[in-house]
């Protein structure tokens, strides 16, 4: 499966909780398969998607899914650690790792070849880290949100992206409905 085929199977579970959606092609992706106003789509900010998702879980009682790619993780490594200390259980960190940056031609990166994202999210002292496969993803997610501990998920798949428009929703209007949806 690729990132894209995950995030389709994954939406129904995703409908009824806070989203932030890392940059680029996953968020173009997500608004495509089931835009919600409760989906936050980062459009210019690579490798904030997890900090942020934290920030909105600690200040809030929701729960919060922080959909991130291992590209975008590598670039920001001091959200791992951050994390890690300070737990927040309403907050679920999906890093899906195709072992690429998708979102800028399916560069290669050091997830896909040495690195374990899983392996760097526990020695940064994350206590509930999964790497599962693409096609149990939402098995995985369903349990973590049920779980109500705060989980790091490290879904590994195929490398690859389809065409899709970009975003024509202002910032600003992206911004405004998610805001909402948090104070609902």
């Amino acid at each position: 499966m690729i990132r894209s085929e995950v995030l389709r199977e994954i939406a129904p579970i995703l409908r009824d909780h806070l989203v932030v959606c890392n940059i680029g092609l996953p968020s173009q992706e997500l608004h495509m398969i089931d835009d919600q106003p409760s989906n936050f789509y980062m459009l210019g900010t690579m490798g904030l998607s997890s900090s942020i998702g934290l920030g909105v879980a600690l200040a809030q009682d929701k729960t919060v899914i922080s959909i991130d790619g291992d590209g975008s993780v590598l670039t920001n490594f001091g959200t791992l650690p951050t994390i890690a200390n300070n737990v927040a259980d309403n907050f679920i960190l999906l890093i899906v790792d195709n072992g690429s940056y998708g979102s800028t031609g399916d560069q290669p990166t050091y997830a896909g070849k040495k690195t374990s994202l899983a392996a760097v999210a526990k020695a940064c002292g994350c206590e509930n880290v999964i790497e599962c496969q693409d096609k149990d993803t939402g098995e995985v997610l369903q349990k973590a949100i049920e779980s109500k501990k705060m989980t790091i998920i490290v879904c590994k798949c195929d490398s690859g992206n389809i065409k899709l428009p970009v975003i024509t929703m202002d910032p600003v209007v992206i911004r405004d409905r998610f805001m909402k949806s948090v104070q609902a």
